[in-house]
């Protein structure tokens, strides 16, 4: 009833009483505090685990470039030279200029910022091959390897589907909060795969 005596329409009562439902200033700010609090308790812990997430997808990158280029060398009968350049944060897939002089499907990468890339284990090239024990190879009948990135490190990929003899057995992806990865040379040595640790 409304104070001249008048019944209430239904459609004011409802309004009364969505009136009383709402929030008071005091309930948002006490709400705000609360969710303020909350966030700046997860985080770091969310830091740490984005920065693990970025780690973990930038070696599956590397990996399934590993892949990619196999599956190229194989497809196409040209020797794939994987690079990694350690200093500036970058690798790569192209076709060794040897073979090809430009390669339209080259790709180049950089990695995130706050994680490193290290080529372990490092495997030099012996440049002459001995025939027996008195001759050797000469240079003109040994294979030209031509490097795609000078004298940067290089995974090779040979058309055959085999890894060359000079691609590093193991690199090494680290974090700037102590997270690491290794991509490493399987034991049989045919391809590459990605471990937790140095073994």
């Amino acid at each position: 009833m409304l104070p001249t005596g008048q019944p209430v329409s239904g459609s004011v009562a409802r309004f009364a009483h969505q009136v009383q439902r709402g929030f008071t200033l005091i309930e948002l700010i006490l709400v705000m505090a609360l969710l303020t609090v909350v966030i700046s308790l997860t985080a770091p812990k969310l830091s740490r685990f984005f920065h693990g997430r970025t780690l973990d997808s930038e070696a599956r990158r590397l990996l399934a470039l590993t892949r990619s280029g196999q599956s190229r060398a194989v497809s196409e009968g040209v020797p794939m030279d994987l690079w990694v350049d350690a200093e500036r944060g970058e690798f790569g897939l192209a076709a060794e200029p040897s073979f090809e002089t430009s390669d339209p499907k080259a790709v180049e990468f950089a990695l995130d910022s706050g994680l490193k890339i290290e080529v372990v284990n490092r495997t030099v090239a012996v440049p002459t091959m001995t025939l027996d024990r008195g001759r050797q190879a000469s240079a003109a009948s040994t294979p030209r390897v031509v490097p795609v990135r000078g004298d940067l490190p290089a995974i090779r990929f040979l058309p055959d589907g085999s890894l060359g003899q000079t691609s590093p057995q193991k690199l090494h992806l680290t974090s700037g909060d102590g997270g690491s990865l290794w991509l490493a040379q399987a034991r049989d040595g045919l391809n590459y795969e990605i471990r937790s640790t140095d073994k």
